[in-house]
């Protein structure tokens, strides 16, 4: 699964999702995206679940850009802790989603399968997603 190496802050506070995305909204590597159509925060362990579900889909070619990464340290505390004690440990990491940036980029398969193994990946996340395709 994808986590960072090493970060700057152990804990980060949780933030708003606000606005949509102005940064990788565009295909730049592939020739068909998957792109979000909602906010959210998707886990190291989904994008992991749909990166391999779109690997099923290459027999013998095709490539794979994944345009996100999951930097955003989650904590829980643990189950009957009582109030106090400070925050709890780092659980796991997230990416905040917003509306229209690129999660996926494939290119080697023809539009058909593209769309057929993106639809299966999209499903395995918990935004809304849609198919794009590079326009010529």
């Amino acid at each position: 699964m994808l986590y960072p190496k090493k970060v700057k802050h152990r804990k980060w506070q949780r933030g708003k999702s606000r606005g949509i995305e102005s940064r990788a909204t565009e295909l730049h590597f592939g020739s068909f995206g998957l792109k979000s159509l909602g906010t959210c925060w998707v886990t190291s362990r989904q994008l992991e679940a749909s990166r391999r579900a779109i690997l099923r889909f290459f027999k013998k070619g095709g490539k794979m850009w994944v345009r996100v990464f999951p930097d955003k340290p989650i904590t829980t505390k643990g189950n009957e802790v009582p109030l106090g004690g400070g925050k709890g440990g780092v659980d796991h990491y997230v990416f905040p989603m917003r509306p229209g940036r690129v999660i996926f980029e494939i290119d080697g398969l023809t539009e058909e399968m593209a769309k057929a193994a993106l639809k299966i990946a999209g499903d395995k996340l918990p935004v809304k997603t849609k198919f794009i395709k590079k326009e010529e």
